[in-house]
């Protein structure tokens, strides 16, 4: 059992990151996720907890945090009819597939591959961010047939392999598929909770060597707790800015963020 002496910084650095990753989703409308597994490999990794499959245990804790918010998300979403129900049942058994497979392939990998894939993935988002446009379309409505089961097991599988939820590629899939913001953003809620689910399920019964204290399987609980009653405290203060500020910019200077968050990443898995 940690000491208190152990586990008060890693506590106190849990709750800043909270704090920020609260204000940055009601700020900007964007899961924590990809702000909380790079915050937590960090935190970690300063305090000393940097064994050969810190990642899994950033990504799992990251997920299970993903569970709690979703579901707030999108019961909030629902009161308002944004949710698209159709579009979460015909898509959810192929998200659910490509969560599962991706949290397979997560188990097994290097700490430093899962830094990689993190960096690319990253910069894929950060720079669809900065530069995307709302009026670009790939087609008048959600696809169909093969390229659903494609899609929806993409988005699972990349997702977990991030430790996020639905929002990051959900949210600019089906706005390209001609989906309004709106909608997209409340579905996407909904597919956030069919990729955190499984996947956390399945680092539960992960054994991970040299985890941070409070640890479970692959999933830290002091810091999922802390994650959680943050962010509940500070999301309604991100929104409150929103409302007062224009949001293009800020979201410009977010996908900065991640950029430079990204490239961080991959320099720390090439060993620089």
């Amino acid at each position: 059992m940690p000491d208190i002496y152990t586990l008060l910084p890693m506590l106190a650095l849990l709750v800043v990151i909270g704090g920020f990753a609260g204000i940055i989703a009601g700020l900007l409308g964007v899961g924590g996720g990809i702000v909380l597994v790079p915050a937590f490999y960090y935190a970690f990794s300063h305090l000393g907890y940097g064994g050969p499959q810190l990642m899994q245990v950033c990504l799992a804790t990251s997920l299970a945090t993903i569970i709690v918010t979703s579901v707030r998300s999108v019961l909030a979403h629902n009161r308002k009819g944004a949710v698209d129900w159709e579009i979460l049942k015909g898509w959810a058994i192929y998200i659910a597939v490509g969560s599962v497979a991706g949290f397979l392939l997560a188990s097994r990998l290097k700490s430093v591959t899962l830094q990689a894939i993190f960096g690319c993935l990253g910069l894929i988002a950060g720079l669809y961010m900065a530069f995307g446009r709302a009026d670009w379309r790939l087609g008048p409505e959600m696809p169909r047939g093969g390229l659903r089961p494609v899609l929806g097991g993409g988005l699972g599988f990349f997702s977990v392999l991030m430790g996020i939820g639905g929002g990051t590629f959900g949210v600019p899939m089906m706005t390209l598929y001609n989906l309004p913001i709106h909608r997209a953003v409340a579905t996407a809620a909904g597919f956030g909770l069919i990729i955190s689910v499984p996947s956390a399920i399945g680092f539960l019964t992960l054994h991970v060597d040299q985890a941070p204290p409070g640890t479970l399987g692959a999933i830290n609980f002091p810091a999922f707790a802390v994650i959680v009653a943050m962010t509940l405290i500070t999301t309604p203060i991100g929104v409150r800015i929103a409302h007062a500020m224009d949001a293009k910019p800020l979201k410009r200077a977010f996908a900065l963020f991640i950029l430079v968050v990204a490239v961080n990443m991959l320099r720390k898995a090439a060993g620089w």
